[in-house]
């Protein structure tokens, strides 16, 4: 037994000195070894090569810095209480038109805003952004709906999802008023009670355990005190 150990734990490391078939004198690793190896090496690389872009596009908005500055819109006699007012505003500076967006803007309305007003909120601001795949919605006063026309959602004046699949309501701004303009702050999600969460991406819903089945990000603008 000991000497079965012995012969073990000085096992040549030749193959020729194993008796492997085909083995060549001084080799120590066999070809077909060799060839599976640099076969799993190659597949390595090759799914590498499809795999960690695809991470590195779903990671990279995690943490991308979300900033946005105040932007005066126009005084406040511009906006009726009763129907929007389209305005155009920049999201992201030194972009050109890729980073402007369009907004819904009105005044708070006690008879059809249920959200108690705030310094934030005196003025209504939506997002054209539809919650089910990001498509713009448009506002249409005659049946006082915003209309997305990509997929068929449907939202309320306040806007609420009404029909279609949006799985929650309109993304908004803050709102307030400086220097005798009306300015459109940062982007907030809201759930269907219309309570503010940090901003989330088209299709995580709020309600329930959505605000813990989709967190914000981490780098993601905290909401004004």
């Amino acid at each position: 037994m000991a000497d079965r150990r012995k012969q073990k734990s000085t096992k040549s490391r030749y193959t020729e000195d194993r008796g492997m078939p085909g083995a060549f004198e001084g080799e120590t690793v066999t070809r077909r070894r060799m060839m599976t190896g640099t076969a799993h090496a190659a597949g390595g690389i090759a799914a590498a090569a499809f795999i960690l872009p695809s991470v590195g596009f779903a990671l990279g908005p995690v943490f991308e810095e979300v900033e946005q500055s105040w932007e005066p819109v126009g005084p406040p006699e511009d906006f009726p209480d009763d129907t929007y007012v389209p305005k155009v505003i920049t999201l992201v500076d030194g972009i050109g038109e890729t980073g402007k967006t369009t907004v819904y803007i009105r005044t708070y309305n006690p008879d059809i805003d249920t959200e108690p007003r705030d310094e934030y909120n005196a003025w209504i601001a939506l997002s054209t952004r539809c919650m089910h795949l990001g498509c713009p919605v448009r506002f249409v006063a005659a049946s006082e709906r915003f209309i997305c026309p990509c997929h068929g959602g449907v939202y309320g004046i306040t806007g609420e999802v009404t029909g279609g699949p949006p799985v929650r309501p309109l993304d908004r701004f803050y709102t307030r008023e400086r220097n005798g303009q009306v300015e459109v702050g940062p982007r907030y999600s809201v759930n269907s009670e219309l309570e503010r969460f940090s901003p989330r991406d088209p299709g995580q819903p709020l309600d329930g355990i959505g605000p813990y089945v989709y967190p914000s990000r981490p780098t993601i603008r905290k909401l004004p005190e």
